[in-house]
């Protein structure tokens, strides 16, 4: 009897979990921007009544499955008019919600949740960057930079003066997963590391995740920067573009069919080699040997995308992108020799870029299921040359050609799943995979000389991998009070007849305090089968992306982190967070080493160790009003650790920075003016120089043995390695906007002063000679800087 009261009560209350879960009814659709129709990313899709609701995902979809009820439904993101609508709830809804970029009414009239959703998420450690405010920052020449505007975030590091590279608690740049529409950027500077590649007037949203990963990244130990670029003006044509010191750019937009298919393409060049190349070529004449010389520099970036919409469940996107810098220089001296005019033509290249493009179909399985697949294809190229022509009239005498190439290239596929079946659940899952073909470096020399031909090519072979990884996260709201994202990473690596693999667990946890406040914390396990040999601190591209091996294994990490979110009177967000972070099998070259000398193996030519780092963020960000920007500041320790490398002892990395602040205003004067200001302080980077020198005689006898000279050498005594600092840095810029609305659209005039108080920021250091002493002596880069840049809309 007891048995059969048992089985009755089981299935009755497996009918009544039925008949509840069966009166649920999911709301779903796409979040886009009313003017343009591009898909907005992290929207909030919120229900007042019952305070339960999600965000869109990466391609604008949303899911949001609620009890049958009248639901009060608000839809908001930052600079949008709120979407608000009121109904019963009484069946499946498709729902397709337009916001108005109503910046002024937003202002006023929304009470945005992207603080709330700040608060209330499991997610930390993550910065969310506007592409209004990458644009309105006063930068480096008045152009506009994804990563340096990245540079200023908490835990966010810049490196030398200038540069966009990115050292994210306390890792280097090449741990860094850079996306562009889903695929991964290999070298992501122009000028040497003073530009990012990336073009602020062809993307949409940016993201910078630094601890508590979700399951869906792998691939690098320190950050993940996922930028998406603009889909393209569903409803009508429009165009922006500028003129700056040092490049220009244009962008246009448009439909091909309305509301069903878009497209974008945007530009963009340096001038610097055509404006310069007459006076070059003066000063050359000036000299009257009669010689014809070339030389310049440039960069260009090009991006493109098509985006067509089969129907409410089908989406297709097709991106691309390609990048170069060159810079060259040509020389032709003619003279007259018995008789014949003779030719020399000497030339240099140096070139290198990058290529991306991607693939890309949105599938809606049902109103709980979404789903993207992605084709991608990217490959990143660094090549120099060197020839050497001597013609006799009209015959080729002599002909020398050097050349050096090295890279690497992709082709692979993803697919991701994102399943909400309830509100307090949040799947994901998929797989990823990559086919890797790295170039370590060739060199080859052809000579014609007399008729005679000699071709020599020596280095390397290409080595050739497989990269893949399968995952699954679940973002899993237990009560109100507690809610976590748990996942797993499985990522495995296939290289001459070696397999590595890895699980890395995820986890996040989130304990909400009150509406306004919140304690996180999570852990993170990262693989980084990929190295990058380097031997500059200014991103050079003589930097070599290479594959783990027999004796190089795959960099591992793990990150620790606890923090404080705190949404203050719905303007201001407050976070805290501090983290620990151990890094595994990291490398370097051997003192003296250079991609240069890598034929005979790069291998012998590295050393590895590991690396240890920790510290305390603090941000303080205000998001509406006429003054908004942010407070940042940075408490940290990096270390390194090689056995061969300062005698086995753990030494400071070179941009262990204790401390590091970042202050950035926007002030809107009125509708016609706005400026920006941005003051950064940074502790000095950590360098090795000598402490003491010492004089050592050699004894050298002359022809005969009856005297002798002493030969003196100094040697150098050092106290440890990068055991001094620099002077600290520090910098302001300024920066101010006028617009004015024309017929025709709306022009923008922006003057900017980088480093306005032309603090000397040491670059490098060096011992010289001064009224006949030994004295370290400072070499900085950029004082104060002018800038001027003419933009446009239509």
């Amino acid at each position: 009897m007891t048995k059969y009261k048992v089985f009755t009560f089981l299935l009755l209350a497996t009918f009544f979990s039925v008949a509840v879960f069966a009166q649920k009814y999911t709301i779903s659709g796409y979040v886009q921007d009313l003017r343009s129709g591009e898909k907005v990313i992290s929207a909030n899709v919120y229900d007042l009544r019952t305070k339960q609701g999600t965000t869109t995902n990466d391609y604008g979809f949303f899911s949001l499955t609620l009890d049958s009820d009248t639901i009060d439904l608000s839809v908001s993101f930052v600079g949008y008019a709120a979407f608000t609508s009121t109904f019963f709830l009484d069946k499946d809804v498709s729902l397709n919600i337009n916001l108005d970029p109503s910046i002024q009414l937003a202002e006023v009239t929304i009470t945005d949740k992207k603080s709330e959703q700040m608060v209330q998420s499991t997610q930390m450690s993550m910065v969310e960057m506007p592409v209004q405010q990458i644009k309105a920052l006063p930068v480096l020449l008045g152009e506009a930079d994804v990563l340096k505007s990245l540079q200023l975030m908490p835990g966010v590091q810049s490196g030398s003066e200038g540069s966009s590279g990115l050292y994210v608690r306390g890792g280097g740049p090449d741990q860094n997963l850079i996306l562009l529409d889903g695929v991964p950027v290999y070298n992501a500077s122009h000028l040497f590391g003073f530009f990012s590649v990336f073009n602020a007037d062809a993307i949409s949203s940016v993201k910078l995740i630094k601890g508590g990963f979700p399951a869906r990244y792998g691939g690098r130990l320190s950050s993940v920067i996922d930028i998406r670029m603009k889909e393209g003006n569903m409803k009508e044509f429009h165009g922006e573009g500028s003129i700056g010191n040092v490049s220009a750019k244009f962008t246009f937009e448009g439909p091909i069919i309305k509301d069903k298919t878009s497209f974008i393409v945007s530009a963009r060049r340096t001038y610097i080699d055509v404006l310069a190349a007459p006076i070059i070529q003066a000063i050359n004449n000036s000299f009257g040997t009669g010689e014809k010389m070339r030389a310049g520099y440039f960069f260009y970036d090009a991006n493109a995308k098509i985006n067509h919409k089969f129907s409410e469940k089908d989406r297709l996107y097709l991106s691309f992108y390609s990048g170069k810098d060159n810079a060259y220089t040509m020389t032709e001296q003619k003279y007259v020799y018995d008789d014949t005019t003779n030719t020399e033509k000497v030339a240099f290249d140096l070139y290198w870029g990058n290529l991306t493009s991607s693939l890309r179909w949105n599938h809606v399985f049902t109103n709980k299921l979404f789903s993207n697949v992605t084709a991608v294809y990217s490959k990143y190229q660094f090549v120099t040359e060197n020839s050497y022509k001597t013609i006799r009239g009209d015959y080729t005498q002599s002909d020398f050609m050097f050349n050096y190439s090295s890279g690497i290239e992709n082709i692979g596929g993803t697919i991701d799943f994102d399943y909400r079946p309830l509100p307090a659940h949040n799947i994901k899952f998929g797989a990823n995979y990559l086919y890797h073909t790295f170039k370590p470096g060739v060199t080859s020399i052809n000579v014609t000389d007399g008729g005679q031909n000699i071709a020599q090519e020596f280095g390397q072979n290409n080595i050739y991998a497989n990269e893949f990884y399968a995952y699954a996260e679940d973002s899993w709201n237990i009560s109100g009070i507690f809610k976590v994202n748990l996942g797993i990473h499985y990522s495995g690596f296939a290289v001459q007849q070696r397999y590595y693999d890895s699980f890395q667990p995820r986890a996040s946890l989130r304990v909400l305090l009150n509406d306004k406040m919140s304690i996180k914390a999570a852990y993170s396990h990262m693989n980084q089968y990929i190295h990058l040999l380097t031997n500059s601190t200014i991103g050079l591209p003589t930097d070599l992306w290479l594959p783990s091996t027999d004796s190089v294994l795959p960099e591992s990490s793990k990150q620790a982190a606890i923090g404080f979110a705190y949404n203050i009177d719905n303007n201001w967000d407050l976070t805290i967070e501090g983290f620990y972070k151990t890094m595994d099998n990291l490398i370097e070259y051997k003192e003296g080493a250079s991609f240069l000398q890598l034929s005979n193996g790069w291998e012998s030519k590295i050393e590895m160790g590991g690396g240890y780092s920790y510290g305390a963020e603090i941000l303080l960000r205000r998001n509406f009003g006429k003054l908004t920007g942010w407070i940042g500041y940075t408490l940290s320790w990096s270390w390194r650790d090689f056995e061969n490398i300062n005698f086995g002892e753990p030494f400071p990395y070179k941009y262990d920075r204790r401390h590091d602040v970042s202050i950035v205003a926007f002030y809107e004067l009125n509708d016609n003016v706005d400026f920006g200001f941005t003051w950064v302080y940074g502790t000095g980077n950590a360098v090795t120089l000598g402490v003491a020198r010492y004089a050592s005689a050699f004894q050298y006898f002359g022809y005969d043995d009856y005297y002798y000279e002493p030969y003196w050498n100094e040697i150098e005594y050092y106290n440890g390695r990068n055991s001094y600092r620099m002077p600290a840095y520090h910098r302001l810029d300024v920066s101010a906007n006028f617009h004015k609305d024309k017929k025709w659209g709306k022009r923008t005039w922006s003057v900017g002063l980088y480093n306005a108080y032309s603090r000397q920021n040491p670059f490098y250091l060096y011992f010289g000679y001064q009224n006949n002493a030994r004295v370290l002596k400072q070499v900085s880069l950029f004082p104060i800087i002018p800038s001027v840049r003419y933009a446009f809309k239509f």
